[in-house]
């Protein structure tokens, strides 16, 4: 169990996403844009036995269950047990229950993947499509 409570619930996670991911911050919008498009194959992401969620780890086809740990200031992150922001860790960039953005700590695998954008999926994204900022 994390230290710090997250200011982010797990069931706040749980649903139905889009992905893309940018490496270069000025194609944020954008690669947002490309998520929505990818509902028709969405990423779901379940709520673990445990009392985390259910996702991916960098280089890893196996789904495990990460929990949302929080860190002082207001930062949140998703990983694995142990201290947040560890190495396996992503940083919650940006969360407002219609998308997600995730950072790699590993500078390595940041530098793979590059940051995720996870965009919800289903009735409630599809209603505020024109609330796009």
């Amino acid at each position: 169990m994390p230290d710090m409570p997250s200011t982010i619930r797990p069931e706040e996670v749980v649903g139905r996403w889009g992905y893309g991911s940018y490496h270069n911050e000025g194609d944020k919008g954008r690669t947002e844009a490309a998520a929505r498009g990818q509902c028709g194959q969405p990423v779901v992401i379940n709520r673990g036995p445990g009392g985390g969620v259910m996702m991916y780890l960098a280089d890893s086809a196996q789904l495990q269950e990460l929990y949302l740990k929080g860190a002082p200031g207001g930062r949140n992150f998703v990983g694995p047990p142990g201290p947040a922001g560890g190495p396996q860790d992503r940083e919650v960039v940006s969360f407002d229950g219609r998308a997600m953005v995730l950072r790699w700590i590993n500078p390595e695998v940041q530098n793979r993947y590059g940051t995720g954008v996870y965009v919800r999926c289903g009735a409630e994204g599809a209603s505020r499509k024109s609330a796009a900022h």
